[in-house]
């Protein structure tokens, strides 16, 4: 079965900048493998307040968080599988990548790809799950023109 995402995307803050759907896709594709098959995510992009409330709520951090992963319900009989949501905090995206002196796009491509490599079962909890997944980014991000972001 050929690789499909069935994406939507939601805005409820595009400051100071949010990625297109175009570029969300892209990004989300990169990280899924050509045997997914047809796959649906969701992307919220949110400000700092719903950030800190979902964090709060699902994690018990009450701060904002860069990128929360929601899971899905897995295959459906139709052959699809719901991967799930992401819910994407732009003003937080924007922070880090000012602080940390990276390419606001790079950024967001990094998130968006951790986020999905997160919904396929990836973990940084434990250093070996963190090393595999880093790994997996780096790897991804470099296919797509992207510098590590873990150096």
């Amino acid at each position: 079965m050929a690789r499909r995402l069935e994406l939507d995307v939601s805005y409820a803050s595009r400051t100071p900048w949010a990625p297109s759907a175009r570029l969300l896709r892209q990004w989300a594709e990169a990280a899924l493998t050509p045997s997914a098959g047809s796959c649906v995510l969701s992307v919220r992009i949110v400000g700092q307040a719903r950030s800190r409330s979902l964090n709060s709520r699902y994690r018990r951090k009450d701060k904002p968080t860069n990128v929360l992963s929601f899971a899905g319900a897995g295959m459906a009989p139709d052959g699809r599988c719901f991967l799930g949501e992401l819910v994407i905090c732009a003003p937080l995206v924007a922070l880090e990548a000012r602080a940390q002196d990276k390419a606001l796009r790079a950024h967001w491509a990094h998130l968006t790809i951790h986020g999905v490599l997160h919904l396929k079962g990836f973990d940084h909890e434990r250093a070996a799950q963190a090393r595999k997944m880093a790994a997996r980014e780096s790897q991804i991000l470099d296919r797509l023109g992207f510098s590590n972001p873990h150096r």
